[in-house]
């Protein structure tokens, strides 16, 4: 089977692609992330609970990736707007990093992987924001789909 950018019309111009033909179902995404930090910079935070002057790095980080979901057609040019109905940021540390991981859900003609991508890159950014006065050896990696259910084809990664 020969694949093709859906994107891209025939005459190599950019293009939304036509979902009014397909079914409406539930759609979910899981994407994933993490933020590595120098071990005394994560041990500092560690230790002041993840507080920082800002406030709480997690719980705004949580926000802001949540607000992201909802405005991911508003940051990438072909990508539908969405009835949005869940989403869900946890943020999970382990050694010297955080993990992102965002869960969006909706009910519609296309699905959410780029909604929980862009949750999952926002919260990140925001950690980043949040921490770089200690350290810019923070590390954004890793950000990656690990689940999409409920279109043509499900993935799980």
């Amino acid at each position: 089977m020969d694949k093709a950018l859906t994107h891209i019309n025939k005459e190599g111009n950019p293009q939304m692609v036509d979902v009014s033909e397909k079914k409406i179902s539930t759609r979910t995404a899981k994407a994933s992330g993490k933020v590595i930090f120098p071990q005394e910079i994560f041990e500092q935070l560690s230790r002041d609970n993840f507080l920082g002057k800002k406030g709480s790095i997690m719980q705004t980080s949580i926000i802001a990736g949540i607000q992201a979901v909802k405005k991911t057609s508003d940051l990438i040019p072909l990508c539908h707007p969405l009835p949005v109905s869940k989403v869900d940021i946890d943020i999970i540390p382990g050694t010297n990093l955080l993990e992102i991981r965002c869960e969006v859900k909706c009910t519609s003609q296309t699905g959410v992987e780029m909604e929980a991508l862009t949750g999952v890159s926002v919260a990140a950014l925001t950690i980043y924001d949040m921490t770089k006065a200690l350290s810019h050896d923070i590390q954004i990696t890793d950000i990656k789909l690990d689940l999409k259910t409920g279109g043509k084809s499900d993935y799980e990664n």
